[in-house]
């Protein structure tokens, strides 16, 4: 059986996310309450557009549905963490398009010291559950976050984080290429070096390299890529690198790729280190697109450029400077289901 990784801007059945908890990322009550608040906003951005799912913890949903309202389902399941993009399943379809879903391994982001794991590896097979589709089992350490595909057949990847000592030790490139295409119908890998400066040690809660706070497909040959371009930033050299990389490439069909560069916001520090505050890690859902806004004057920069590539959708700013100092974005914590074709 073939199976492929439909993109994101491919129609969803839903949206699954994951309730914050008490946890290492959200030490205090104020920031346990500040989470929440935030991710409320993105379920309710993401629900004028779809259904929503929200996995949260035992005891856990009357606070998720007095922040959420209504609209938003609920589905009670263990948890240490929020961030369903990485712990959730990878979902692919067959050639009758028929729904599985991808449980990769989930070890804490390459087994860091002040991450748990003992529930939230065990979340991709639930939401398979939840979602009635049967499991694909994968040896590979990985997660959401760390990969997208145009629905063509290419695929980025992070040399630090399915490469990293963390993750696959032992792994060659050609080994971690293989597992990949043969779960998601890839054939050519794009593999960029690095992530953005705050999401390696010692910039609090990072991933050590995730792609969707990059770079993004929008399109079959077009790439979004985060731009910084303040040289006082270290990120500018990494983002230059980055592009100038992309754009050396092609896709799996041959065409070489168009790199939409989208400026990083104004702001240099956040909670004391580096920002890696970036409009990349977008959420595409049918209609919309849910855009990380940061109260920044390069906030409407990003919308414009959004707007002129998906015009047929609506894009929404959220603020998400709260769960960026958790470690992630709107992207990662958030995970599309495909819809299913039913013949």
């Amino acid at each position: 059986m073939t199976y492929r990784m439909p993109p994101e801007w491919a129609p969803h059945e839903r949206t699954w996310m994951a309730w914050p908890g008490p946890n290492a990322t959200f030490e205090d009550a104020e920031d346990l309450k500040a989470a929440r608040l935030a991710w409320a906003s993105v379920a309710r951005a993401v629900r004028r557009f779809e259904p929503v799912t929200m996995v949260h913890g035992p005891g856990q949903g009357e606070s998720a549905r007095a922040l959420l309202g209504p609209d938003v389902d609920l589905a009670e399941r263990e948890l240490d963490d929020a961030w369903m993009r990485d712990i959730g399943p990878t979902f692919v379809k067959d050639e009758e398009g028929r729904l599985a879903a991808v449980d990769w391994v989930f070890n804490g982001w390459g087994a860091q010291d002040w991450a748990r794991w003992e529930h939230d590896s065990k979340i991709a097979r639930h939401v398979a559950d939840l979602a009635g589709v049967p499991v694909l089992s994968s040896p590979l350490v990985n997660e959401g976050g760390a990969i997208h595909v145009d629905g063509e057949g290419t695929v980025l990847l992070t040399d630090t984080v399915q490469l990293g000592p963390g993750r696959n030790p032992g792994w060659t490139r050609e080994q971690v290429e293989a597992e990949i295409h043969a779960k998601l119908g890839t054939r050519k890998a794009i593999w960029l070096p690095r992530g953005l400066t705050g999401d390696y040690p010692p910039y609090g809660f990072g991933t050590l390299g995730h792609v969707d706070i990059v770079a993004a497909f929008a399109r079959p040959g077009v790439v979004v890529a985060h731009a910084q371009p303040d040289p006082a930033h270290p990120d500018h050299e990494v983002t230059k690198e980055v592009i100038g990389l992309l754009r050396s490439q092609t896709d799996a069909r041959g065409r070489r790729l168009e790199v939409v560069e989208v400026p990083a916001p104004t702001v240099l520090e956040a909670d004391g280190h580096w920002a890696d505050y970036s409009y990349i890690n977008h959420y595409l859902c049918n209609g919309g697109v849910v855009l990380c806004g940061f109260d920044d004057p390069r906030d409407e920069i990003a919308a414009g450029i959004f707007r002129r590539l998906f015009p047929e959708r609506t894009v929404t700013l959220v603020d998400a400077r709260t769960i960026f100092a958790g470690g992630g974005g709107i992207h990662c914590i958030t995970q599309q289901q495909p819809r299913a074709v039913v013949r």
